[in-house]
């Protein structure tokens, strides 16, 4: 355990970041899996719906610095691909 005041602080900022952190990327996966689950029932509305809020989710996410540029990309990428292919 950490003495020295500052090493305190950062062991409370570090640990409120990293719930922020997480919170954001289970947002993320919940935003992903509503897509993932109206591109397999075949809900194209829905599916359009949830990608834009799917999109959103993972552009915040990566402008956080949360997630990688290219990952961010490839998530969204292979998502409006997958709600592409329902026509």
């Amino acid at each position: 355990m950490a003495n020295i005041k500052s090493a305190k602080k950062r062991i409370l900022v570090s640990a409120k970041k990293a719930e922020r952190n997480q919170a954001i990327k289970s947002g993320v996966k919940t935003a992903v899996k509503k897509v993932r689950v109206a591109v397999e029932q075949g809900n194209k509305e829905e599916a359009a719906k949830a990608l834009l809020a799917a999109t959103s989710a993972i552009d915040k996410a990566e402008s956080k610095g949360i997630i990688k540029k290219n990952t961010a990309s490839r998530k969204v990428s292979r998502l409006a691909q997958a709600v592409n292919k329902m026509a």
